[in-house]
């Protein structure tokens, strides 16, 4: 590859600040930064000519339409297509002005509105979002958008988040000067997002109703092999996969996506791709650019990206694990602990309100993480618990003991690695090792939130992270004020919220155990960890700090538990299609073929003993698959009856019909285990894991 053109080509689909002040004149350019770093409206005239220069920009590149690009609360994202051209006359112009810039108008009745828009009440907005550059993709100008109803409600992801930044930057700078850091007016989030995923064979795919039509395999008997043998994870990569790979960072880096990792990930046909840390809406941005970009390309090399959070069983699932630190516009990060980190106060205390927040609220960190999807994943064997509880590590752990203890202990620093080789030299260990089993983990300079699910968006959890970091740092400020010594308010949070500091096996029962003893909630499923969205004291402080109103949390219940239930209801009824259409007649059919087999056996005078005991096993397993296909109809019946409680609904979902497609599967896993290959109907998980 050419370097030079590789640096030449990066950020080259992307309408970032430095083309921008390339294409705008120095006044416009100042206008639109002062706006931005007041938090004011942008001008309609600053608007025109941004818009101008924006157009000009992405027709050069071959754009001929335009989108307010937006994340509805499907959790994807959304677009509309416009273009550029106006008929003028028997001519034609290309106009893109200042107002169609910062506002579109797509239907907000054909969106999740969990009731805040009735479905003759249609009107919604589109507003850009000019902190995330726009850029352009298959010959469209993407404009990133928040999406509002006409009444001024939030309907999507975005406009949350940027809330929720505005409300910790408020609490970080009232009470940065308490401790002692002066001249800060901007606190953001940082994040880094790594994003694992599957890759099968395209041919595969389409034979398989359930991937196509719900993401996971809701059959399959295991191969022969997985991943016992470990020997996938950071393994050589595939030369199918490399050439998907190195397309997938080209066009990442053309839309001036940081991509910096790639390799292969536990399961079979598992990967992961890692990008560096950037603001966090522009990361969230980022990831879901990427999301598209994989699933797109992947086709190109007749592959399919599954990004589903459990696409097989038997082997690990995919996370997204969402690395989160706090930086000042200074340059602070106030995660950083610093050579001696209990003589850094700002560290301190940030580490202090963060462990009570994820404490108090770890209720609504949990419900962020919260799908039909992670369900299947979290307290698995590469995930972690359900159980939401924070690791510090050895040395941070001992800090807080310290801290507590009234002990004032300087940090001993960096250990030295020896590896016993006499050529290799020594190095500097880090002061922790790593807990992949823990939820929240303190790794080095930022905490990495584990829990993330493959699809999601990372907007909802950022959004908690931020809101909560937000309510504590207002809390330490306010008890600061009222004349408590910073250091004892810092004990009193470690103190009392100690109980969510856990540095060991979280994969383990005894945990399990432990966190209940500690108070601490297991909620294992996406019905429990919607109740907390009722909880009065969660939706106080959401509306307190502006992050949500108490009208857009009660939306928020009713959507992502709709969502649920809908999730469900296609698993279910794909399943179900499946078992009569594909393997019920595939059994029956290689049944009939072995009993005609036990038959001319017998006439040819040779005992069929063995033939028989084949016809009677099959026979009786299909008969025990036909009463629990009826079964699972007769949930899915029991679900549909339910009406205006979408809670009572869910637990239906969860409860009965869940388990009937689990009793399903479990029988007719079993049968494919007996049928000839060559006579079942769909790829296997040897062909889907193994087959590209």
């Amino acid at each position: 590859m050419d370097m030079t053109k590789l640096l030449e080509d990066y950020g080259s689909l992307a309408f970032t600040d430095d083309v921008m002040k390339e294409r705008i004149p120095k006044s416009t350019y100042k206008a639109f930064h002062e706006a931005l770093d007041k938090g004011e409206p942008l001008a309609k005239e600053t608007a025109t000519v941004i818009a101008n220069a924006m157009k000009i920009w992405a027709v050069e590149l071959g754009a001929t339409h335009f989108t307010h690009w937006f994340m509805p609360m499907t959790g994807l994202t959304a677009e509309k297509h416009d273009a550029f051209l106006e008929p003028e006359g028997d001519k034609a112009v290309l106009e893109f002005s200042g107002k169609t810039l910062r506002k579109g108008e797509p239907d907000a009745s054909s969106f999740p509105s969990g009731g805040l828009r009735a479905t003759f009440e249609a009107r919604g907005y589109t507003a850009w979002d000019c902190t995330s550059p726009a850029f352009v993709k298959d010959g469209t100008l993407y404009i990133p958008t928040l999406f509002c109803s006409y009444t001024g409600e939030a309907l999507d992801k975005k406009t949350p988040l940027l809330r929720s930044l505005d409300a910790m930057s408020n609490a970080a700078i009232r009470l940065l000067p308490k401790l002692g850091v002066e001249g800060v007016t901007h606190v953001t989030a940082s994040v880094g997002s790594e994003q694992e995923y599957f890759l099968v064979d395209d041919k595969f795919y389409q034979q398989r109703m359930d991937l196509k039509l719900t993401g996971r395999t809701l059959y399959g008997a295991p191969a022969p092999k997985g991943q016992e043998l470990e020997d996938h994870y950071f393994g050589s990569i595939k030369r199918k996969v490399d050439a998907f790979m190195k397309d997938l960072d080209n066009e990442l880096w053309k839309h001036g996506i940081p991509s910096k990792t790639k390799h292969n990930e536990v399961a079979p046909a598992q990967h992961e791709v890692a990008c560096v840390y950037r603001k966090v809406n522009i990361t969230t941005d980022n990831n879901h650019l990427l999301m598209q970009l994989m699933q797109d390309i992947a086709k190109k090399h007749g592959l399919r990206c599954l990004l589903h959070e459990k696409p097989f069983a038997g082997v690990n699932g995919s996370g997204k694990h969402n690395n989160w630190s706090v930086i000042t516009n200074t340059g602070i990060n106030l995660f950083n602990p610093g050579k001696n980190p209990i003589e850094n106060l700002p560290f301190v205390a940030t580490l202090a309100c963060t462990v009570k927040a994820v404490d108090e609220y770890a209720d609504l960190l949990r419900m962020s993480i919260a799908t039909a999807g992670n369900d299947h994943r979290l307290g698995a064997n590469e995930a972690p618990p359900a159980i939401i509880s924070v690791f510090l590590g050895e040395e941070l752990d001992e800090m807080v003991e310290n801290i507590l203890n009234g002990v004032v202990k300087p940090s001993l620093g960096g250990a030295k690695f020896d590896t016993g080789v006499s050529v290799v030299p020594t190095f500097t260990k880090d002061t922790t090792d790593r807990n992949r089993t823990s939820p929240f983990a303190f790794t080095g300079n930022k905490f990495e939130f584990r829990a993330v699910g493959s699809s999601q968006s990372i907007a909802g959890p950022n959004t908690i992270l931020n809101a909560i970091l937000a309510e504590t740092m207002t809390q330490m400020a306010d008890a600061i004020d009222a004349g408590q010594d910073v250091n004892e308010v810092i004990k009193s949070f470690f103190a009392d919220h100690k109980r969510i500091i856990f540095n060991g096996d979280g994969y383990s029962h005894e945990w399990e155990v432990e966190a209940e003893k500690r108070g601490l909630a297991n909620n294992k499923n996406t019905v429990a960890a919607m109740a907390c969205l009722k909880d009065t004291k969660n939706i106080d402080m959401l509306d307190k700090h502006g992050v949500y109103t108490k009208v857009e949390l009660a939306s928020r219940y009713e959507i992502l538990l709709d969502n649920y239930n809908k999730t469900l209801q296609v698993e279910a009824l794909t399943a179900a299609k499946m078992a009569k259409n594909e393997i019920y007649p595939a059994a029956v059919k290689y049944l009939a073929k072995i009993s005609k087999a036990a038959l001319k056996v017998k006439e040819a005078g040779v005992n069929n003993d063995f033939l028989v005991e084949d016809v009677q096993e099959l026979a009786d397993l299909i008969a025990e698959m036909k009463v629990k296909m009826a079964d699972l109809d007769a949930m899915i019946e029991k679900a549909h009856g339910v009406e205006d409680d979408v809670m009572a609904e869910a637990v239906i979902w969860r409860e009965d019909v869940f388990a009937a497609m689990n009793a399903l599967r479990a029988v007719a896993d079993t049968i494919e285990t007996i049928v000839a290959e060559d006579s079942w109907p769909m790829p296997t998980y040897f062909d889907l894991l193994f087959g590209v």
